[in-house]
């Protein structure tokens, strides 16, 4: 049995009072003050939270000679240098394998970060598919990683990386980060203004100190992250995305490319002229009470679908959710319940994002 992995600031988090607990194969922070304080202050200021635990590769080669651009969902070949992208690398049966982003640092040059679960599996699913001699590094252990979300992390990466300040949406800078080289992306899992810093890890420690040194700036937790990603519709792989769940099923279309070739696509295509059978489906609770992970969903007492993550909105104080609607209708609006045997909420269907006008693309 393989023993529980620690991140750089493992040691830091439990000095800090943080409330661990295994998350994918690691030890992570659940919370420290508490996960609706957390989650408050990153929408109305600013967070940093410990990523390490997530997967980078990096990969040189054309995106399509080298088989790149075969391996994801997204069309890498048109993206600038400089920009980010999300996707999902599929199985031929169209289900997702993984969700992920790819950046493009050169004309031939590519980072591609993973979920921290799926490393292992996604190493050996590029390795086979990407053609013989492609420079390929699974750099994950060396390279650590800190997500500043909330409307005034623009201010606090003045301080650390200022050149990187002005970067649009889904563009990244490598650059100096504290006098060291790092990248800076403006991306983030929250649905606020943010950046993703990516050092060594060894650099990791002097980052996480320099942020929570600003008194603006409190460590948030795994908790209060799952609840800003679920407020903004964002799905959770292993959770609301798996091996047996399709883009088309999960509302992640807009991220296909079907004029181009993919592994999974002659299968997704199959699947969109046919139908599927289950659609994604967003929930908001009429109380407080919250939708749970494997709760059904009942439409006129008759189990229709399951629900995959729920929580309680601080935003919103009620319960929220999402999960799949099985060949029933999906209108925004309609009344429905979530439960099981003993409980049952009400709720309505409705769409994403939970919480809008957020400082997301400020």
């Amino acid at each position: 049995m393989n023993s529980i992995l620690s991140t750089p600031l493992t040691a830091d988090h439990i000095v800090r009072g943080a409330r661990m607990a295994p998350f994918a194969g690691w030890n992570m922070p659940i919370q420290y003050e508490g996960i609706i304080a957390e989650t408050l202050h990153t929408r109305s200021a600013v967070s940093c939270f410990d990523i390490c635990h997530m997967g980078e590769f990096l990969l040189k080669g054309d995106p399509q000679t080298c088989g790149l651009e075969r391996l994801v969902t997204a069309r890498l070949c048109d993206m600038p240098t400089g920009s980010c992208r999300y996707g999902s690398i599929l199985n031929e049966k169209g289900g997702v394998l993984d969700d992920l982003i790819v950046y493009r640092k050169g004309p031939a040059d590519w980072m591609i970060v993973v979920n921290a679960a799926t490393i292992e599996k996604d190493k050996k699913h590029f390795q086979a598919h990407l053609k013989p001699g492609t420079e390929f590094r699974d750099v994950s252990a060396e390279t650590g990683k800190i997500d500043l979300q909330g409307p005034l992390s623009r201010d606090i990466i003045k301080t650390i990386a200022p050149k990187a300040a002005n970067l649009g949406y889904y563009t990244f800078l490598e650059t100096e980060v504290l006098g060291r080289p790092g990248l800076v992306s403006r991306t983030g899992y929250t649905g606020e203004l943010g950046y993703e810093l990516y050092l060594p890890s060894q650099e990791i420690p002097a980052l996480w100190k320099k942020l929570l040194d600003d008194p603006r700036v409190k460590p948030a937790g795994l908790g209060a992250r799952d609840v800003l990603r679920l407020e903004m519709g964002y799905s959770l792989y292993g959770q609301d995305i798996d091996e047996e769940t399709t883009p088309l099923e999960a509302g992640l279309e807009k991220f296909v490319d079907f004029k181009k070739d993919f592994i999974g696509r002659d299968a997704l295509t199959f699947k969109k002229k046919t139908g599927v059978s289950r659609r994604r489906v967003y929930l908001r609770a009429l109380s407080r009470r919250s939708p749970r992970h494997e709760h059904h969903i009942f439409i006129d007492g008759e189990k229709k679908g399951l629900v995959t993550s729920g929580t309680f909105s601080p935003h919103l104080n009620c319960g929220i959710g999402m999960g799949f609607l099985d060949n029933a209708p999906a209108a925004r609006g309609l009344d429905i319940c979530v439960g099981d045997d003993k409980i049952k909420i009400e709720a309505v269907i409705t769409d994403k994002p939970f919480v809008k006008h957020t400082s997301l693309k400020r």
